[in-house]
């Protein structure tokens, strides 16, 4: 079973995909930034957004579940997804 979580942020598409066997990963403007392999519970992954100014932002991602899989997606600590 796979499941993709995406949000557009000032520009730049994020993309988290999530597999049962194949485990998570990280995609940000189509390259991938992390990944964890195998199953898991919840996993974290990592990355960052290059701005047009050369400044850089973190990208934390919380992802997991057991019968549903939830998704947050923060940059430098602010909750971007799920969209409040």
């Amino acid at each position: 079973m796979k499941k993709t979580f995406e949000v557009t942020y000032e520009g730049h598409h994020i993309q988290v995909v999530n597999t049962w066997f194949n485990g998570e990963r990280l995609f940000v403007d189509g390259t991938l930034q992390d990944e964890q392999v195998g199953f898991t519970l919840r996993g974290i992954l990592t990355g960052s957004l290059k701005r047009s100014n050369g400044c850089t932002e973190n990208i934390k991602v919380s992802i997991g579940g057991m019968f549903t899989v939830r998704c947050r997606i923060f940059v430098d600590n602010v909750l971007i997804y799920p969209e409040n």
